[in-house]
């Protein structure tokens, strides 16, 4: 059976809760069980799938969050590192679902992260499922 570990940066609750509820219902339908593992902010998500990629627990990752932009360059840094931390998993053999949302204001968060309207926790959950499959079939598994 597959299982996912769902890491959720947990800086805007409310808005992490639904990106969470969303990638849940998402695996749960495909057959799939999971894990969340909450971290601070969306720069840690890529440490935690690094410290948990080689553990044979996980098929595969969901990393969710959100970044709205402020009045600092402080958006910038975290949402590069955080996709550039994450890309380099990728490419080391982490299937994962990006589901980092990296808006102006809440508004497009809330319109990105509501299941209702974007439901882009649906959409990251997706992904990892898909790459563990792809994993799997490329590896002769």
């Amino acid at each position: 059976m597959t299982h996912i570990l769902i890491i959720s940066a947990r800086f805007y609750t409310e808005l992490a809760d639904e990106l969470e509820a969303g990638a849940a219902e998402t695996i749960t339908k495909a057959g799939a069980t999971y894990e969340i593992m909450p971290v601070p902010g969306a720069f840690e998500i890529p440490a935690v799938i690094g410290f948990a990629m080689n553990n044979e627990k996980y098929n595969g990752f969901v990393a969710l969050g959100c970044v709205i932009r402020g009045e600092t360059t402080h958006y910038d840094y975290v949402c590069g590192e955080s996709a550039r931390g994450l890309m380099d998993l990728s490419l080391k053999g982490a299937a994962l679902g990006y589901g980092v949302l990296t808006v102006e204001n809440e508004e497009q968060a809330w319109a990105r992260a509501d299941r209702k309207e974007g439901n882009k926790g649906r959409d990251a959950a997706e992904a990892a499922l898909r790459m563990v499959e792809l994993k799997r079939k490329l590896a002769g598994a």
